[in-house]
């Protein structure tokens, strides 16, 4: 079978939802853009070659509805460029990725571009009854009736299903991260502790400048260029965070700190065969080795990147122990603890530039956002092997195994 590799990997900036700085630009410019930098990378790759455009996309509504890849390829002047919108809530554009990845290895496909977008921000503008009412999206929905249950431990956890329940799929993300926490033992001082460490992490590669290597700056319509993160917090301490109050259970532990924020953004990749990158006379920048999904109960949705790991880790041939870095989503503090604990994960070797606590966390972008992030982390360390994994929304969690080329 061929080779799957990445020729160009870019992201945007990661701007703060509703107050931030990419408030004002609709998901499909930003995710054009992003893609023309992309494809701009790669000049000897003529666009219109292209086999297929497959866009993430968190929540698909709104001005982000209909099939935004079809409209960001034809925005693009790519009238034959097809397109597909994928929505795996936090894994979207890991999920493209992955169909990028199977259609290049099965011959269908030489050239794809992988992207991700997320306008938080703009949730329910413009919406098909043409009101400018915000949509209600199920990702933030109210507790579900089994939220607040608090299993003791994991082997104690009992899918409520087995008892004639029905989980609501999309129970309020927080509480599922307290379930976690109550679950695996995980109390409030570790998950600031972990919180603090990836706003310093993000500070500190922000200065040196880590990130800088990784951003494409976007233009707004007025002409002002966004070249920086909006969420990282310069000056968070364990202290600080200690003071803040939990917001999804009274007495729980799970903080507006030890979580990710809202965000906007987007992020492109070009994959391609290694035969076609090699006609092109392109030098790839990374292989890609194994994808991998799983699915658990909705309401400890957190622990999904221990089967997902497993598996993608199988199919390479590999353990976590041949793996050089690591990127978990920081989707919250506790599910990136656990998960990391479950796995035998080194936390030397893991979000050693920060997460997604400090950076953000723009749904549909995220699962390219970590590519970008963790090649760019392989190179600083003069790596070679990658894992990146998150849970997602609903109860399913999902991984990627990749080599480092260039």
């Amino acid at each position: 079978m061929e080779d799957a590799v990445i020729v160009s990997a870019v992201r945007s900036p990661i701007g703060r939802a509703r107050r931030g700085s990419l408030t004002g630009i609709r998901a499909d410019e930003l995710a054009a853009q992003l893609i023309r930098a992309a494809l701009d990378a790669v000049p000897e790759l003529d666009p219109n070659e292209l086999d297929d455009l497959l866009l993430g996309c968190g929540l698909p509504a709104g001005e982000q509805g209909y099939n935004l890849a079809r409209t960001v390829a034809v925005r693009l002047g790519y009238d034959r460029l097809p397109g597909s919108t994928v929505t795996r809530f936090c894994a979207s554009s890991l999920q493209s990725t992955r169909m990028a990845f199977h259609s290049v290895r099965a011959g269908e496909s030489t050239a794809v571009v992988s992207a991700g977008v997320e306008s938080v921000s703009r949730y329910g503008e413009h919406n098909d009854a043409g009101s400018s009412e915000r949509t209600r999206n199920p990702y933030f929905a109210a507790a579900g009736r089994r939220s607040n249950a608090r299993p003791a431990a994991w082997t104690d956890w009992t899918d409520p299903r087995d008892s004639g329940q029905v989980p609501d799929a999309y129970v309020s993300m927080g509480l599922t991260a307290e379930n976690v926490a109550a679950l695996m033992g995980i109390g409030r001082a570790e998950q600031d502790r972990w919180a603090a460490r990836s706003q310093q992490r993000a500070q500190q590669h922000i200065a040196n400048g880590h990130y800088a290597r990784e951003i494409t700056p976007v233009t707004l319509d007025d002409g002002t260029i966004v070249a920086h993160d909006d969420s990282p917090r310069a000056g968070t301490t364990v202290e600080v965070l200690a003071g803040l109050d939990p917001v999804f259970r009274e007495g729980g532990s799970v903080t507006a700190g030890n979580s990710c924020p809202l965000n906007d953004g987007a992020a492109a990749l070009v994959i391609m065969s290694a035969t076609r990158a090699g006609q092109l006379g392109l030098t790839p920048i990374a292989r890609l080795v194994s994808t991998a999904v799983s699915a658990l109960s909705p309401e400890i949705m957190g622990l999904g990147p221990i089967e997902a790991s497993r598996r993608a880790l199988a199919l390479a041939g590999m353990s976590i122990g041949d793996i050089d870095l690591v990127e978990i989503n920081e989707a919250f503090a506790v599910q990136v603890l656990a998960s990391a604990r479950e796995l035998g994960i080194d936390e030397d070797r893991l979000n050693v530039a920060g997460g997604a606590i400090a950076l953000g966390h723009p749904f549909g972008m995220t699962g390219a956002r970590m590519t970008v992030s963790l090649l760019n982390n392989l190179r600083a360390h003069d790596a070679t092997l990658g894992l990146e994994t998150m849970c997602i929304g609903g109860g399913q969690g999902m991984a990627m195994v990749l080599e480092r080329l260039s």
